[in-house]
């Protein structure tokens, strides 16, 4: 790594083709092994992991709005993935429960790029992880991003149209 800014332009540019890179690969593998998108995985690790969850949970936990559940949800009901079913305490309520074909997927599906980076985010130093998010804070600012509404969920494309097919990590 030299001094010179344009190659510090050049290495920063790099870094974030590596970053993107990495998430559209790992978007491939996800939708080959198990026939899903990220967000749709995050679904169901959620529900999984609550053994079961309303969709105001999901939508709460996820960081997106319930219209954006709601069509994650339908997808995977229809791929046999969760079931609806309503309330034992509340009939105003669904549950949202995960089927014995949702387990399997969860078992087969490669480990979430998301929970790669979080382990490696944790070992850091507390200095170091309020460094790295003020970098990656300011990266947004700078691509006039840092008002854009987005879950915790690490997936390309784009998020109009992937939220209209029930794929979006994003909300409204």
């Amino acid at each position: 790594m030299t001094g010179a800014p344009n190659d510090r332009t050049d290495e920063s540019l790099i870094a974030l083709r590596r970053i993107l890179r990495a998430t559209e690969m790992y978007s491939r593998d996800l939708a080959q092994a198990a026939g899903l998108t990220p967000a749709q995985l995050r679904v169901l690790q959620i529900v999984a992991e609550r053994d079961g969850a309303t969709p105001k949970a999901l939508a709460t936990r996820m960081g997106v709005s319930q219209a954006t559940v709601t069509a994650l949800v339908d997808k995977l009901v229809r791929h046999g993935m969760v079931q609806r079913r309503p309330s034992q305490t509340d009939r105003r309520q669904t549950n949202i429960e995960v089927t014995a074909s949702g387990h399997e997927t969860l078992e087969r599906a490669p480990d979430a790029l998301q929970q790669r980076y979080v382990r490696e985010f944790e070992k850091l130093a507390d200095w170091e992880q309020a460094q790295l998010v003020s970098s990656l804070e300011r990266v947004a600012a700078m691509l006039d991003a840092h008002e854009i509404d987005a879950s915790p969920v690490l997936t390309t494309g784009d998020i109009h149209n992937a939220r209209k097919a029930g794929q979006g990590g994003d909300a409204h």
